[in-house]
């Protein structure tokens, strides 16, 4: 399924071989802060970086980043994932990016939005202010 290619900020709740293995799928530029020199980074660096380098934040870390998000005026979106261990995390990783991939192009999709992905595989997706607390 060709979607374009979408820049992938991994966060370090996550193991690094989601940005690898994103990145060998040929349509994603995903990093990890273990593979640039950037673990330990404070998130609101973090956000910062992904705000100039136009990158999806991909996290487990979802009250810190819905807030720093939510403080900023436009953001290239976020990715809340639970934490059910790394096979089933990844499973619905591939999900939440073929669910953006069906709906047109995930980086313009993911502009000022948030795609949370729920234990069940299912997933909500919206603006910010639009997705209950709860819903991480």
């Amino acid at each position: 399924m060709g979607i374009g290619w979408v820049k992938l900020f991994i966060d370090e709740s996550l193991p690094p071989d989601f940005a690898s293995r994103l990145n060998e799928l040929g349509e994603y530029d995903a990093i990890h802060p273990l593979h640039v020199g950037r673990r330990g980074e404070a998130d609101h660096r973090v956000l910062v970086r992904c705000l100039s380098e136009d990158r999806v934040i991909v996290t487990q870390n979802a009250r810190d980043f819905r807030k720093l998000v939510g403080r900023v005026a436009r953001h290239p979106g976020l990715i809340i994932l639970p934490g059910l261990g790394k096979a089933t995390t990844w499973c619905i990783l591939q999900t939440a990016l073929i669910f953006l991939a069906q709906r047109g192009d995930p980086a313009t999709l993911m502009v000022n939005h948030v795609l949370i992905g729920l234990a069940d595989n299912a997933l909500t997706f919206g603006r910010l202010n639009s997705l209950s607390p709860d819903a991480d």
